[in-house]
């Protein structure tokens, strides 16, 4: 049975999703800066945002362990951007969560609101922790609404590298 959830897991995981461009959202960094999440985005490695909030259970036990995925994948093919939804005036609550979990990568603050967060593709946002994975060329790949293991992504990239690999052996 355990198999059988993961395998479900991934299989809602692996859904193919219209391929769109990186989103241009202006948010802000935790000390006030602006900055585009296409800054992000389509830079040549796969990136991975993760859509938390402070007050989300499963996001205090999940999005700290993506500090060792992007560990791991930053300097080779992907990186980890993660957007806080508790909002600007939330801000002090966002940034106690970046520092009580260790967590590494860049995250930027959003306002919680369908008009920001929709805009990330793949229909309406519908809470935490979701999930996105763009390629390395920018488009949207796929979506997780609900928890995800560090395991599913690296599979889900290793899927699709090798079926990008395979395309470009029948091409060439």
């Amino acid at each position: 049975m355990k198999a059988f959830g993961r395998l479900f897991l991934l299989i809602l995981f692996l859904t193919p999703l219209p391929g769109s461009a990186a989103p241009d959202i202006e948010l802000r960094r935790l000390d006030g800066q602006p900055q585009n999440v296409n800054e992000f985005i389509g830079k040549g490695k796969w990136t991975l945002v993760a859509i938390w909030a402070h007050d989300c259970p499963i996001c205090n036990s999940e999005i700290p362990a993506f500090t060792f995925f992007h560990d791991e994948h930053k300097d080779k093919d992907a990186i980890v951007l993660g957007i806080s939804v508790d909002g600007w005036a939330g801000r002090h609550k966002a940034k106690q969560f970046v520092d009580t979990h260790g967590l590494n990568f860049t995250n930027l603050v959003a306002e919680p609101r369908q008009d920001v967060l929709g805009r990330f593709g793949a229909g309406r946002f519908f809470g935490t922790p979701t999930f996105y994975v763009y390629s390395p060329a920018g488009e949207l790949m796929a979506r997780q609404v609900g928890p995800i293991t560090i395991e599913a992504v690296e599979e889900y990239i290793r899927r699709a590298k090798q079926a990008a690999g395979e395309k470009n052996e029948v091409k060439g």
